[in-house]
């Protein structure tokens, strides 16, 4: 089913079962990898709440969890500029860290905020993220724990917004190009 928003339209792209699925296949991977150590993971806002907390739900582990606030989009493109509106207010010094992230597509967003968690010198740092436009990369990175590689299109729902909009929608819609 085809859903409007504004001025753009979209189809269906994953579904929340799938979605699902693979939140559950990577919380019983940090589960495994993470047993024993407490990992504190760092939820980048605004659009990966909904993946954090699914994932977060589904952890057996002893785990902490905090929020920052990064942005680096207008529309459906990229300013190129990282914005950080909510900062990090937890110490990292000795901590097993990993930023949970809905979707690296440039890759600028991490890019320009993993030095700063690197100078505090946590014990490890990874990364999770839902999805990953591997095209769109420009800035390389290592993604420890993937739900899906997609193609270089514009997505929205499950916390992915356009202009504020859509990011409560359980499934994930692809724009439909005019």
């Amino acid at each position: 089913m085809i859903i409007s928003l504004l001025d753009k339209k979209f189809q269906p792209y994953i579904k929340a079962e799938q979605i699902q699925e693979q939140v559950n296949k990577l919380a019983k991977q940090i589960n495994a990898d993470y047993k024993d150590k407490r990992p504190l993971f760092v939820s980048i806002l605004n659009g990966s709440f909904m993946f954090a907390s699914d994932l977060f739900k589904e952890l057996t582990i002893e785990a902490e969890i905090c929020f920052i606030k990064l942005a680096s989009y207008k529309g459906t493109k990229s300013t190129g500029n990282v914005i950080t509106s909510i900062g990090l207010d937890v110490p990292l010094h000795g901590r097993h860290v990993i930023i949970v992230e809905d979707i690296v597509d440039t890759g600028k967003t991490l890019h320009e905020f993993l030095p700063q968690l690197i100078n505090q010198q946590p014990a490890s740092l990874k990364i999770a993220a839902l999805l990953h436009k591997p095209t769109a990369l420009v800035h390389p990175l290592t993604i420890d724990y993937l739900g899906f590689n997609v193609p270089n299109k514009f997505l929205l729902g499950y916390g992915l917004d356009y202009d504020g909009l859509g990011r409560n929608l359980k499934e994930i819609y692809q724009l439909v190009e005019d």
